[in-house]
């Protein structure tokens, strides 16, 4: 494999298109550690801000590059070479009709040319950053501009390399990372040694989440030794209050204040809080289905705030007032949340109960009958756990129903990124309607072998009937049978239906079509 250049947007394009080949998960880390480690500052900023999903470069839009595309080159012919090679950074790089004869610019020139483009010169100084580079730098400026890399290493993967690269431990690094900014000059000189970490206490900072081991050996449970909990189907999230600020974090670290603004604003307390977000329903919980509603939005209407109301359920205190007591035992940190959420707003923070159990049987019937639709299965947590980051053998396991399934009729294909580029790999299926219409239920893209893959497309490839875009509509031929945790109502679904992490479990050659599940079968096991 080759090792990336040092600097400049042909050495990030020479970074991406390794990472889009390395063959696991420690080739990917070195690439990046290599690449943060012998590139200069600002560039290496810019670039490790891109890999963490944090570059924003609003002017330039997919639908942008595709004008200035084909202005240049016959709009067939792009729209068949976008569909063969299935990324459009890499199809635009390839079509664009220039010599590359610079100067090219550098990657922090690019960047800080791009961060202040208002959309009406976007067309105009992107065509001509575009004219001064070669192919491999046009790749890399168009996955900057977009924000669409997909090269299988996602932010986590990239704090972790940046750790690995500077002698740091990633718990470190995701402490302090989200209260700085791009191009992180303050995290590049601790990581060097030619400063100490960035003094952020007065900032409301994510904290990395503790998370649970699927528990495989029931048995071997010292049931004793652990605490039981729900585990309810809900958004995971942080909310953390430091003086008079507030922030609402995501399990991967994204602030999302802003959409659910009642829970930031309900924060009354100085603490870190761990729990689960979840719509207040008809008797108790909503489902996953009306939290989605919420998702994404960047502004909330006050309807859409009283038609999904959301209430923080609360899992655990990482910090109480100023104090960090993370290290303390679980059963000592629940006793001081309890205290917490009761001086909080009960319509917005609650507590989640602990259960009654001594035995792995009652376990076991408790996880079989939940009372609520809403709850995954248990939670089992070691009762002198501390609090931390990741997932430690032996502290806490998750124990979660047996999942649902169906057979579903394949209806769409559509090509995947990165490694998958090449393959139709996202799958979606439907069940039968009363009226003998198939209408679609979910979409897939994981589950299967990378042989059961390569059959699929090929099945795709030989048995499509129309295309709209990327999408291959196939022919209502082919049952899946698909496993899922969950279904409720949806109203993006012209079935009324939607699944919850589904994914293909088995591809049923042996059933015809006409047997695959009906919309009222599915909708039994929603409850």
């Amino acid at each position: 494999m080759t090792e990336p250049r040092a600097a400049g947007l042909s050495g990030f394009a020479d970074l991406l298109d390794g990472l889009s080949f390395a063959g696991g998960r420690n080739a990917k880390l070195k690439l990046m550690a290599d690449w943060l480690r012998t590139t200069p500052d600002p560039d290496r900023g810019w670039g490790l801000a891109a890999l963490t999903g944090g570059l924003d470069l609003p002017g330039v839009k997919p639908a942008l590059i595709r004008a200035l595309i084909e202005e240049r080159v016959d709009p067939v012919l792009f729209r068949l070479s976008y569909d063969y090679v299935g990324d459009l950074a890499e199809t635009v790089s390839l079509l664009w009709d220039a010599e590359g004869t610079g100067p090219a610019p550098g990657l922090a020139e690019v960047v800080e040319r791009l961060r202040v483009l208002g959309r009406a010169e976007a067309p105009v100084v992107l065509a001509g950053l575009l004219d001064r580079m070669d192919a491999p730098a046009r790749y890399a400026l168009l996955k900057l501009a977009t924000g669409n890399l997909r090269v299988g290493a996602g932010a986590r993967l990239a704090r972790l390399a940046f750790a690995q690269a500077f002698g740091l431990s990633v718990e470190a690094v995701e402490e302090h990372w989200h209260g700085l900014e791009p191009p992180y000059a303050e995290l590049f000189a601790w990581g060097e040694g030619d400063a100490g970490p960035p003094d952020l206490s007065a900032r409301p900072l994510f904290r990395p989440f503790m998370l649970a081991h699927p528990l495989e050996e029931p048995e071997a449970l010292d049931v004793a030794a652990f605490a039981a909990e729900w585990k309810w189907d809900g958004i995971r999230a942080m909310a953390v209050r430091v003086g008079a600020e507030v922030r609402l974090y995501s399990r991967d670290g994204n602030e999302i204040s802003r959409t659910f603004p009642e829970i930031a604003a309900a924060m009354g307390q100085e603490a870190v809080l761990d729990g689960e977000l979840l719509v207040r329903g008809a008797g108790g919980v909503g489902s996953f289905n009306a939290l989605q509603q919420r998702l994404g939005r960047k502004t909330v209407s006050a309807k859409m705030l009283a038609d999904y109301p959301v209430f923080l359920r609360c899992y655990d205190l990482l910090f109480d007032g100023a104090e960090d007591v993370r290290e303390a035992p679980l059963a000592e940190r629940r006793a001081r949340l309890r205290d917490v959420v009761a001086r909080l707003d009960p319509e917005r923070f609650d507590l989640s109960p602990d259960l009654e159990a001594t035995t792995l049987e009652q376990l076991a019937e408790l996880r079989a009958a939940p009372p609520d639709p809403a709850i995954e299965g248990l939670m089992l947590k070691r009762r002198d756990s501390p609090y931390v980051p990741g997932r430690r053998a032996g502290l806490w396991y998750k124990w979660k129903r047996q999942p649902l399934n169906a057979d579903c009729v394949l209806m769409y294909a559509q090509r995947g990124h990165g490694k998958r580029s090449s393959f139709y790999s996202d799958f979606t299926f439907g069940a039968w309607a009363p009226d003998g219409q198939l209408l679609p239920v979910g979409k897939a893209y994981f589950g299967f072998t990378d042989a059961e893959l390569k059959w699929l497309d090929q099945w795709v490839r030989a048995h499509t009937v129309n295309r709209f875009g990327p999408v291959r509509e196939v022919e209502k031929a082919l049952v899946l049978e698909v496993a899922f945790d969950a279904i409720g109502p949806s109203s993006r679904h012209k079935s009324g239906l939607a699944m919850r992490f589904p994914r293909i479990s088995r591809i049923r050659t042996d059933k015809p079509a006409a047997e695959a599940d009906t919309l009222e079968t599915l909708r039994a096991l929603g409850g």
